[in-house]
């Protein structure tokens, strides 16, 4: 092979398949894991996957690409940047690395699914590769704030969070073991690296690169582009499948699919990354806000490839485009007030200057958001920060595991959509929550939501320093307000000088 040229072995290489012999194709593609749904092997030979590389092409692409991530650091590791960045910058990487860096792992566990039990052998090869990318990831991203352990116990979050039982892993590996670790390789396939991978994570790499480089640290605006290259790669294994399923009568599970995993992923970033990019990015050097960035690399993207792939748009498209506007914001306030409950110190974001930047964007923030902050900002001048600090937990979605929000104010029309299954009350911040539970029941309903296990006695002592310990959180871990409510002091000099 070594001396035939690429285009002479590449398409026969990279699609070798196999009559099983010893065994039957059954036993060497259970359905179980294979998600093979009756169609023959013929038809899965037909994978074709866009993006095509070979092994020693992308030894070489990924080891350049290490060197760089690594030299980068090493070069830069003198400056200190963390010492000096903002504090809230400091925050985001730690939500960052809490949040990602093992679900990377997570995510080679159904790539490597994909690589042993689907029956395209398209879809195997490019899976090995999708493999090797999480697990270089989960290195990357473990190993950049370790070296940040000296400076606080916080940092070791990205090995520690979805360890624990704290409230946001929790929601966290709720959505991970939904689309990866509990679904067959056809729908692994589908639900992670088309739905999940395809528009969020890029989001999150891509959003976050932008405003790392704005920011000035170019050490993590390197790792998370190093990381993004990857995804936009793998993240292509979905389509193909896609259309053998639409091809083969499937069309309608397909569409379920993408439904349930486009929702599902939309909840957890509207906790980490809208936030990240409205709040915690010091407001000069925000590139775009988070409804951007939603409307112009996931709405306008999924709603492309869905037509094209001759599926439509999920039902819950114009819920979707309101809680756009909306939903990262209430996360937000929830993740501040219960800043206690966080493994990173969470930003306010609501100086003047920021404030004037989210009306602009979200017309309607201040009459809003605002007011609830105009009220934490009056407790915080008068001195009384436990007015702040809620001392019980909120009601949490039994789908996203997510608190339940909704705007404040006037607007405020809060919805709690309960459903009574086997006995059992559960709570849905949405319709498109509790619809996800209605249409496999006996896929989520027995899991148990931090307030859930509150209740059930679960968590002693049954208190609100009780429920801290639970979720892993010794004293030096739990947030604060990450500049120490500094921000007030703009307030109190325009309440002085009016």
């Amino acid at each position: 092979m070594a001396l035939l040229n690429r285009e002479d072995w590449y398409d026969l290489a990279r699609a070798t398949n196999w009559t099983a012999t010893y065994v039957t194709e059954e036993a060497l593609f259970p359905e179980q894991m294979s998600g093979a749904r009756g169609i023959p092997m013929i038809a899965w030979e037909t994978y074709d996957e866009p993006y095509k590389t070979t092994y020693p092409e992308y030894v070489a692409v990924q080891r350049e690409k290490d060197a760089g991530t690594y030299s980068v650091r090493a070069a830069l590791e003198r400056a200190a940047f963390v010492d000096s960045a903002d504090p809230a910058w400091v925050s985001t990487m730690q939500a960052h690395y809490g949040a990602v860096a093992l679900g990377e792992y997570v995510a080679g566990v159904g790539e490597a699914r994909m690589a042993r039990f689907s029956k395209a052998p398209g879809n195997r090869n490019m899976a090995v590769f999708g493999m090797m990318d999480e697990n270089r990831h989960s290195q990357l991203q473990l190993y950049f704030p370790h070296a940040n352990i000296k400076r606080g116990r916080q940092w070791d979050w990205g090995h520690k969070a979805l360890r624990t039982d704290e409230w946001a892993a929790i929601a966290a590996r709720s959505l991970f073991d939904d689309i990866v670790t509990s679904r067959d390789a056809i729908s692994t396939a589908i639900m992670l690296t088309f739905a999940f991978e395809t528009g969020f994570t890029n989001m999150q790499f891509l959003g976050l690169a932008a405003d790392a480089a704005e920011t000035g640290d170019h050490t993590f605006a390197s790792l998370i582009s190093s990381v993004q290259t990857d995804e936009s790669r793998h993240s292509q294994q979905g389509g193909p499948a896609l259309r053998i399923l639409i091809e083969n009568g499937h069309k309608a599970e397909a569409q379920q699919l993408i439904d349930v995993a486009i929702w599902r992923s939309w909840k957890l970033f509207s906790v980490l990354t809208g936030p990240l990019m409205d709040y915690y990015t010091p407001v000069a050097h925000r590139k775009q806000s988070f409804k951007e960035f939603m409307l112009e690399w996931i709405v306008v993207q999924f709603e492309r490839q869905l037509l094209d792939l001759g599926l439509d748009k999920p039902w819950y498209w114009d819920t979707l485009m309101r809680d756009i506007e909306i939903t990262h914001h209430g996360m937000h306030m929830g993740v501040w007030c219960w800043r206690r409950t966080m493994w990173w110190n969470t930003a306010a974001g609501v100086t003047p200057a920021d404030r004037e930047w989210l009306e602009e964007k979200y017309p309607g923030w201040n009459r809003r958001w605002g007011r609830v902050w105009d009220v934490i900002t009056d407790n915080l001048l008068r001195g009384d920060e436990s007015a702040t600090l809620p001392e019980t937990l909120p009601l949490i979605c039994n789908m996203s595991n997510l608190p339940i929000t909704h705007i404040p104010g006037d607007d405020w029309d809060i919805t709690d959509y309960s459903l009574e299954h086997e006995g059992r009350l559960y709570h849905f911040g949405s319709e498109v929550d509790r619809w996800c539970f209605q249409i496999n029941p006996e896929h989520y309903k027995g899991h148990q939501t931090l307030v859930d296990r509150f209740l059930a006695g679960a968590i002693q002592p049954p208190t609100f320093e009780g429920a801290l310990q639970y979720m892993g959180l010794g004293p030096a871990e739990r947030g604060r307000d990450a500049h120490a409510y500094g921000w007030i002091e703009h307030f109190r000099k325009l309440r002085s000088a009016a």
